[in-house]
Parts: C-alpha cells; sequence; structure tokens
C-alpha cells in the first residue's frame, strides 16, 4: 500500500494506492479495499511498482507530498520459492519509490523495512545500532537494500527517509500466510498444525492496531540528521543525512508454544501439534529495542497477545455487526475461498 498525503497540513483520509498481486487471495485483498470504498479522499489505483513511466505520471500527477510505502512482495519462506518476486517489487519497484519521491519533492518518505534484517544475529534485543550484515533469506536483503538505498537518496537529494522494522505484525486482516491465520484454520478444521523448530521459536508478535499507530506518529516526525554520527565510529542506527530506522516490535518476545496456548484458548479448541525443524531462511527468535522510538517518536507498542489474538479470533468469526473488529461479508467470503 502506498498511501499519499496531497496536503500534508490537512488531516484527511489520504489518496490511498494499493499493490493488489496474486500473492495470496485477491479477494481477501479486495474485501479491504471495500471498507474504504466511501472514505472521503480515498482513491485507488492498480499499478505495478515495477511500472518506472506508471509510477512517474502517479507522482507527477497527484501533488504528493508525504509517502507511507508499505507495498512489497512479503515472506521469508517464498522468497526461497520466487527470488524473482521480490527484485521486482522489492527492489525496482521501491526504486521507482525513491525516484517519486526525489521529483515530487516530498517532506518525508516512511517505509516498511522488516526485522528480517537482523537475519545471523543473536545479540538480544536487536537494536538498531546493531549491524545486520548477515541476512539469511533474499527477502531480508531485499528489505536491508531499501535501508541502503533510502539512505543514499537521504544523503544525495537531502529527502527525510525513515524505515521502520516491523516484528511479526498480527490481528485483524492480516495475511493468510502468516501463523496466526494458518494456524486458526487448521484448529478449527480439525487438522494438525506445524510447529517449526519443534516449538523453540520466541517472536516479537506486534498488534496491528499499535503497528498503525506507529507508522502515523512516525510520519509526524521527519527524520533529521544526528549531528554528533561520525564516520570514525559510524552508527549503524543513524546518519549525517535526513536518514532513520526504527524497530516497531511489542518488546515482549513470546514463546511459540505459549501463543498456541493463547490460540487454543480463544477458539475453545485444542491443537494437534507436528513438530518440525526450524525452516530455511527463518529465525528462532527476534526481539524488539523500541528505545530509540519511544525517545523520538513517542511511541512504544504494548498489546499483548492476550488481548490481540482474541480480537482476532473473533474477527475471524465474523462477530455481529457494531463491533470496531468486525468482519464484514465480503471479508468473510475471501477467508472462506482462502
Amino acid at each position: 500500500m502506498l498511501p499519499a498525503w496531497p496536503d500534508s497540513s490537512v488531516s484527511t483520509w489520504p489518496s490511498a494506492y494499493w499493490l493488489v498481486n496474486d500473492y495470496y487471495d485477491v479477494r481477501l485483498k479486495e474485501a479491504r479495499l471495500a471498507q474504504l470504498a466511501n472514505a472521503s479522499g480515498h482513491r485507488f489505483l492498480k499499478l505495478n511498482l515495477a511500472d518506472r513511466a506508471g509510477m512517474k505520471a502517479l507522482f507527477a500527477d497527484h501533488g504528493i507530498k508525504r509517502v507511507v510505502h508499505l507495498a512489497a512482495q512479503a515472506g521469508v519462506r517464498y522468497s526461497l520459492v520466487n527470488p524473482h518476486a521480490y527484485t521486482e517489487s522489492n527492489i525496482e519497484g521501491f526504486m521507482n519509490i525513491l525516484e517519486g519521491c526525489r521529483h515530487a519533492k516530498v517532506d518525508h518518505l516512511v517505509y516498511a523495512s522488516s526485522s528480517s534484517v537482523y537475519g545471523g544475529n543473536t545479540h538480544m534485543p536487536f537494536s538498531i545500532h546493531h549491524n545486520v550484515d548477515h541476512p539469511v533469506s533474499l527477502y531480508a536483503a531485499s528489505k536491508k537494500a531499501n535501508e541502503l538505498m533510502a539512505h543514499c537518496y537521504a544523503h544525495l537529494y537531502r529527502i527525510p527517509c525513515t524505515g521502520l522494522r516491523f516484528f511479526t505484525v498480527y490481528g485483524p486482516w492480516g495475511r493468510p500466510d502468516m501463523a496466526l491465520f494458518i494456524f486458526t484454520k487448521a484448529i478449527l478444521e480439525g487438522k494438525p498444525i506445524e510447529v517449526f523448530n519443534h516449538g523453540k521459536m520466541k517472536r516479537d508478535f506486534t498488534y496491528v492496531d499499535d503497528i498503525v499507530e506507529g507508522i502515523i506518529r512516525t510520519l509526524d516526525h521527519p527524520a533529521t540528521p544526528n549531528p554528533a554520527w561520525t564516520g570514525e565510529q559510524p552508527d549503524p542506527g543513524t546518519s549525517s543525512a535526513p536518514a532513520r530506522v526504527y524497530n516497531i516490535g511489542n518488546h515482549q518476545p513470546v514463546e511459540l508454544l505459549h501463543f498456541i496456548e493463547v490460540l487454543e484458548d480463544a477458539l475453545g479448541k485444542k491443537a494437534e501439534k507436528k513438530l518440525m525443524p526450524l525452516q530455511p531462511g527463518d529465525v528462532p527468535a527476534t526481539y524488539a529495542d523500541i528505545d530509540d522510538l519511544a525517545n523520538d517518536v513517542g511511541f512504544k507498542p504494548a498489546t499483548p497477545i492476550e488481548v490481540g489474538i482474541p480480537r482476532f479470533v473473533k474477527w475471524y468469526h465474523v462477530p455481529p455487526v457494531g463491533d470496531d473488529h468486525e468482519r464484514t461479508d465480503d471479508a468473510a467470503l475471501a477467508r472462506r475461498h482462502s
């Protein structure tokens, strides 16, 4: 998704341009879009990020001043199967975003990075001040490349660029290839769930509402140069250019088996577990250091899985009209055909 604010001084719904490919069931994406159909100021444009001419026209025609770039080819495991999808969307597509921002002279670009960039790092919690030069998946390498590309444009053209390293986002309207979706569907159908690394995984699960608030707050804090930065002892997390990266995680790593227990309680049904080894490209644990986000942006995610998972389950079950986390009939249709 590429929300774009034509006038950053007006607090209205943004224009929004969505990436709608077939990585997972398009009907779920269309159901999400249906939720925004009547939103003031919302526009939908189906456009390939790698379409250089189309992206150039997009920025030239719409007076875009602030950009939140979340459209990318996601998924660690899928990058082992279809690597070219990642270079097309995450590298070529991001290049077109940066060029559009340069020519439009945008006030701030906020883009999605990932906790996957920490790769082979084992020192916890993961800090933006740690070196991240050892990715273990092409997806992670593509997101690290985004951070480097954004830094170049911040340095050369003084475009404020902020990358957000998301930590295992979950919640209503999420991706159906994520564990919470897969586990919920399998448990309800009485099928076994595959539990990788024999359940000895830890993830800093971050509820989607916290992610959204973090993005909006960050957008209102354009990246600025760090006056103390020096090439003698370069800090990976800041720069002499207006470029920053932040972790957005719950700062509370949860063991996968406990995550499943909370889901079982919310569903009222036990899971049949099939213990599996660690998957190629995966990492055994993630844990976000969010001190810089809290200090610079004034925000800390705080939703525990004991709150977030039941909200997801309620949404998945298509609750009655009137709840903030409800699903529409269109969304239910998308789920049933996923």
